[in-house]
């Protein structure tokens, strides 16, 4: 059996990663020093709870299980505006304590990495419709630093023999269908769970920015359901051998979103559609770090990886409400949803 190490196992993305994993016949080692994770997300799972800078924790790992040759790095604060307030911290945490990693890894013979990037290294720019030959112009500290570590892997590749695939990761959305783990930001910035606060709450669901440059002035975004970025992963892992038939160092960039840009008020038409009630709405200036938007092509994913989206976005808001305990029936718009394991490449039918 395949053997990987999850850093930030314990969070969102990295929990769901983790599931997919285990669903597909490869065991995740998770490392998360529940910071933001959730302890609940690693029960009955190889976990360790400690810092990825922490090289003797990292060393410990490696001796109890010696077979792990590939790591999923999803580790990181990931707030925007938070990042505008706080820069140091990001750039120490995501940065700094990667660059500490790439060290502990090397040191352990690792030399496989799938790196969670972030789309929003693209930034603002005239494409809103980008692919991986597109521009970089990340414009908030949090992009800033995922195209810094990128651009650390890309070096250190060819310097120490790193095998690298970064997943630029668009907007994720939903819970893993089988619900082990979901979204779980008490105070969420993303704009569903804005949304899923609003519909509990009684709270008025604020649009942030309307003047953007888009085909109804709200923003625009590729949600992509977290099961499908799960599932991206996990042919990520297993594509190494066939991306990388020779021993050396080799870089792959790839984006992992559905391809469809929605635009917020778009999202918000869908999500009173799935809840079944509108919401009380009100617009709003745009809040610091804030974007446009944009979309991707999906050419480089059904290449490099055999993989595409297969859930839509009315899926990715259904599981957030059963999730969040808004709806109890997984009941689809036109029908049920068979659910796709990972790795299947089986459509939901």
């Amino acid at each position: 059996m395949m053997k990987v190490l999850v850093t930030g196992g314990a969070g969102y993305i990295g929990s769901t990663v983790a599931s997919a994993c285990l669903d597909d016949g490869v065991q995740p080692v998770l490392l998360d020093d529940l910071s933001t994770g959730r302890l609940d997300f690693t029960r009955d799972r190889l976990f360790y709870r400690g810092d990825i800078a922490d090289g003797a924790l990292i060393d410990r790992i490696f001796r109890d299980h010696p077979d792990i040759k590939v790591v999923v790095h999803c580790a990181a604060v990931i707030v925007v505006s938070e990042s505008v307030d706080q820069p140091s911290r990001y750039y120490r945490v995501n940065v700094a304590k990667t660059l500490d990693l790439v060290e502990h890894l090397r040191r352990n013979g690792c030399c496989r990495w799938v790196f969670s990037s972030s789309a929003s290294v693209y930034g603002s720019g005239a494409e809103q419709c980008v692919d991986e030959r597109s521009p970089l112009n990340p414009d908030s500290p949090y992009a800033r630093t995922k195209a810094m570590v990128e651009q650390i892997l890309a070096d250190c590749a060819p310097a120490y023999g790193l095998q690298v695939i970064t997943l630029r990761y668009f907007n994720p959305i939903g819970a893993d269908p089988a619900m082990r783990t979901g979204p779980y930001a008490p105070h969420p910035s993303h704009v569903l769970g804005k949304m899923i606060e609003a519909a509990r709450e009684g709270t008025p669901f604020e649009v942030t920015g309307t003047d953007w440059p888009t085909r109804d002035g709200s923003g625009i975004r590729d949600y992509i359901h977290v099961w499908d970025l799960a599932r991206a992963h996990v042919q990520a892992l297993r594509r190494f051998d066939a991306l990388f038939p020779e021993t050396g160092h080799r870089y792959e960039t790839v984006n992992v979103g559905t391809g469809r840009g929605t635009t917020v008020r778009e999202l918000l038409a869908a999500f009173q559609r799935v809840l079944g009630r509108p919401l009380t709405v009100r617009e709003a200036g745009r809040r610091a770090g804030d974007t446009a938007g944009s979309f991707t092509r999906s050419e480089r994913s059904r290449a490099l990886l055999g993989w595409e989206a297969q859930l839509t976005v009315e899926d990715g808001i259904r599981d957030s409400l059963i999730w969040a305990g808004l709806s109890d029936t997984r009941e689809a718009i036109a029908g049920p949803v068979a659910w796709p394991m990972a790795g299947s490449g089986a459509a939901p039918s």
